[in-house]
């Protein structure tokens, strides 16, 4: 059987009696978690972006100091550099906790859960779709 014609791979193939409702319901609880997985990106986003600003600060007051602006540079030192960002955390330690209240817990309820109801496997609801809207026989269609 050419690659054209040959069916999904198994690991994409509906577990027996896995039923439209359960495929569609794991279908959006992998879509919740590819958005907090986004959303986890921007909070690493967030926390470099924040790390290259607050070492920036470093020229901006020694050049504010060069200039002659030395209260200013004080001000930058005593209030701006290395602060929190919110009362008692860093960057980092957002992320961190993040990590460890949220986002290990909705990934590792969501690995479990799909384990239970469909073997393990991933991306059902993709690789139906992908199955239903491919051309048979059209080498830039095949399932796998």
């Amino acid at each position: 059987m050419n690659a054209e014609n040959r069916p999904p791979d198994p690991r994409h193939q509906r577990p027996e009696g896995v039923t439209d409702t359960t495929v569609e319901a794991l279908g959006a609880l992998s879509k919740a978690l590819e958005t907090t997985e986004r959303a986890r990106g921007a909070l690493y986003t967030f926390h470099q972006l924040t790390g290259s600003a607050d070492l920036a600060l470093d020229d901006a007051v020694r050049l504010l100091r060069e200039a002659g602006h030395g209260a200013h540079a004080d001000r930058v030192e005593r209030e701006i550099l290395g602060r929190n960002v919110i009362p008692g955390h860093w960057t980092f330690q957002i992320v961190e906790e993040y990590n460890s209240t949220y986002y290990e817990v909705f990934r590792t309820a969501e690995q479990e859960i799909r384990g239970r109801l469909a073997e393990g496997r991933d991306h059902l609801y993709e690789a139906e779709m992908k199955e239903a809207r491919r051309t048979r026989g059209h080498p830039d269609h095949t399932a796998n």
